[in-house]
């Protein structure tokens, strides 16, 4: 399975998959306005080469330090459970540990997410933008970080 970067040729598509795999909910208009955020790293946007999935991170902060957030990701309903969403992140945190980002921030199942070596946020003191989210906030670091609040790029606080 070839991962690779988005290119302007992707965009609908990974528009589509994001709608199917979220039934038509406000990733995809977000991953749009994250496009046009100064938060975009175009180099973290990467899909399944046929554009069966889609995995993003954008910059984020931990307090005053650089961090990523991680999503959406969206795998076609056809193909998940397919390998397809396992490969997108396994290279997501690949291409940002190389960059020397410091941690990658999500919101999603810890059962699922500690498989790539996530652990709940508040181990390492980052408290989410919503406290109900602590139980489904995870970190996984690759540096040191102070604890603190985290923070998403701007189009996160549209939702």
């Amino acid at each position: 399975m070839l991962i690779r970067r988005e290119t302007p040729a992707d965009i609908d598509a990974i528009r589509t998959v994001t709608n199917l795999a979220f039934n038509d909910g406000p990733e995809a208009p977000l991953i749009d306005w994250l496009r046009a955020d100064e938060g975009w790293i175009p180099e973290l946007s990467l899909v399944e080469d046929t554009v069966l999935g889609h995995v993003v991170c954008t910059r984020g902060y931990v307090g005053d330090t650089p961090a990523l957030g991680l999503g959406p990701i969206a795998v076609h309903p056809s193909h998940q459970r397919a390998g397809i969403g396992s490969a997108l992140m396994h290279a997501v945190l690949g291409a940002a540990e190389a960059r020397g980002e410091k941690a990658v921030i999500l919101l999603g199942s810890p059962v699922y997410y500690s498989r790539f070596g996530f652990r709940l946020a508040s181990e390492f003191g980052i408290t989410p933008p919503d406290p109900a989210w602590a139980p489904h906030f995870q970190a996984r670091l690759f540096g040191d970080v102070a604890p603190g609040g985290f923070r998403y790029a701007e189009p996160f606080d549209r939702l």
